[in-house]
């Protein structure tokens, strides 16, 4: 019985923490979002002639973000080794 009351506890904590966030953002097609700043311009207007590639988006992650694209391909790796390991592979006899 104490455990379903902490079980829903943890939900109704979960689910009001997660109300007020969503009633904290801007809303949609607002001009205040967050991807509307002054960096996004920049790099649309600059990603040419910074990187000389002829791709925007090729230059924004592989440039611009790119120790934060290794670090994503680091943690899906890791995650993918994990699950490997978990599940199991041939059992050598």
């Amino acid at each position: 019985m104490i455990r379903r009351l902490m079980v829903l506890a943890v939900a109704a904590l979960i689910l009001t923490v997660l109300f007020v966030v969503a009633m904290d953002l801007p809303p949609f097609g607002s001009a205040d979002v967050p991807s509307r700043n002054e960096t996004v311009a920049r790099y649309i207007q600059s990603a040419r002639e910074d990187t000389g590639s002829h791709n925007a988006v090729g230059a924004i992650i592989f440039d611009y973000r790119a120790y934060d694209t290794l670090g994503e391909a680091t943690v899906l790796f890791t995650a993918a080794a994990a699950a490997v390991m978990a599940v199991g592979g041939r059992q050598h006899e």
